[in-house]
């Protein structure tokens, strides 16, 4: 005697769903990750803007000339805006910001913060 054929139903398609459902959920995954990987260029490019900008505004000032002024001539040259620029003493203390990346609803800004002045 040969044994009962059991009928499972139609399970022709259920792979092609969790493949969708797999994909998807990379898709999400790689798209966060590009976005982390946007604000770490971000933040890295604030930071830079802001080292420059203070030593920039730390050599005028050694020099006898505007250090703030300089120091945004740069801060702008290198894709910031100035949030604050203060003379303490011999050092120039700067604050930058510079667009975050505009993805999956992310609308922060980055900013940095640098100290220059004579060693």
């Amino acid at each position: 005697m040969r044994p009962p054929v059991v009928d499972g139903g139609d399970e022709r398609g259920s792979a092609t769903l969790f493949a969708i459902a797999v994909i998807g959920v990379l898709v999400f995954v790689g798209a966060a990750l590009g976005v982390v990987g946007a604000m770490v260029h971000a933040h890295r490019v604030a930071q830079s803007a802001a080292d420059l900008a203070a030593l920039a505004g730390a050599e005028a000032q050694a020099r006898g000339r505007d250090p703030c002024a300089a120091a945004t001539t740069v801060a702008t040259a290198n894709g910031a805006t100035v949030d604050s620029c203060v003379v303490d003493g011999r050092d120039v203390l700067m604050r930058v910001t510079v667009a975050g990346p505009r993805w999956l609803a992310q609308h922060h800004d980055l900013s940095a913060q640098a100290r220059a002045g004579p060693a």
